[in-house]
């Protein structure tokens, strides 16, 4: 998903995100999580159905998310909230899973997250993921900016375990006062993932932007890391946005090698200016199996056309390459 407009949204405060508690003690349970000792490797046991693998991204729905922190409502169209569209992505896509954006949280409060659990598993739903956008940056020159940046994180790994999702995918923000630094970055993931990692949740990091989360910044950063709790999220499309076709393939090549639980699945990818870039699916799919990937696969749809069919044709394509 692409950030530079959408992040510079976020208004979701500390304070609004200080309900949320874990209200169960293993949140990966049904995801058959073992912890192991001393640091704890995860030994997540995925679904090898190929559409038990799939997921549903509120993001390509943004037009009709209620929420106080979703600039992109679009009042024109009925609206729904996240458990309401839950429900939708089993009842019109015929998937498990879905990936609710933090800005698409009405509340994070305990008795919001608690129902919002019952609602989708009732309907059959589990949340594969989480992804988390922030507004401070892990490697800013400011340590108060980049403390803020893991409280944050922190904060939304207690909603993963509120709502059992094994992981949340933290976003990096660009900094006004430096470029993009790897032992700083490393650094303050490392202090969120001590935390993570002692409630059982991990954390994932995306080539989003090319410019703080160039897949080859991130890869670094996950391989100085050095944690089990830390792995990539490789996105189909977001680095065909430089216009460098093998920039893209080698970059999700490279993310492949270092992901775990989720990826995200799209065929085209609408950028700044409006431009419509767009990816080899069977190509992208190929990297994917190539690389022993054994996780969640999230429709995030991105594109001109309407997005339950355009999320309806990434689903068909997945059953297809991942059978």
């Amino acid at each position: 998903m692409r950030k530079v407009s959408r992040r510079n949204l976020l208004h979701t405060s500390a304070a609004a995100m200080a309900g949320a508690i874990a209200w169960r003690s293993n949140p990966l349970e049904m995801f058959g999580v073992v912890e192991a000792s001393g640091q704890g490797t995860p030994q997540m046991m995925f679904p090898t159905e190929a559409r038990e693998r799939l997921a549903v991204a509120s993001w390509p729905f943004r037009a009709e998310i209620e929420s106080a922190t979703n600039d992109y409502r679009d009042k024109k169209v009925p609206g729904m909230d996240l458990r309401g569209f839950a429900v939708k992505v089993r009842e019109q896509f015929g998937v498990p899973g879905v990936e609710p954006l933090s800005a698409h949280f009405p509340s994070t409060d305990e008795r919001y997250l608690k129902e919002f659990r019952e609602a989708i598993e009732k309907a059959g739903i589990h949340v594969v993921n989480i992804p988390v956008d922030n507004s401070a940056s892990f490697y800013d020159a400011e340590a108060t900016t980049r403390k803020k940046a893991v409280e944050h994180g922190r904060k939304w790994v207690d909603v993963a375990v509120a709502l059992g999702s094994p992981s949340v995918r933290t976003s990096i923000a660009e900094s006004k006062n430096s470029k993009p630094d790897v032992g700083r970055a490393a650094e303050s993931i490392r202090a969120l993932l001590d935390y993570a990692a002692g409630k059982n949740i991990q954390v994932n990091l995306e080539n989003d932007d090319l410019v703080s989360e160039d897949a080859f910044f991130v890869v670094k950063v996950i391989e100085k890391v050095n944690h089990p709790y830390l792995h990539a999220l490789p996105d189909f499309c977001n680095s065909m946005t430089s216009g460098n076709e093998k920039f893209n393939y080698d970059a999700v090549t490279a993310m492949f090698q270092h992901a775990y639980n989720i990826c995200h699945v799209k065929d085209s990818e609408v950028g700044d200016q409006g431009k419509v870039y767009r990816v080899d699916l069977k190509r992208t799919f190929d990297i994917l199996n190539a690389s022993h990937y054994k996780g969640y696969c999230s429709m995030e749809w991105e594109g001109p056309e309407n997005p339950y069919e355009g999320t309806k044709r990434l689903i068909m394509a997945s059953l297809q390459y991942l059978a």
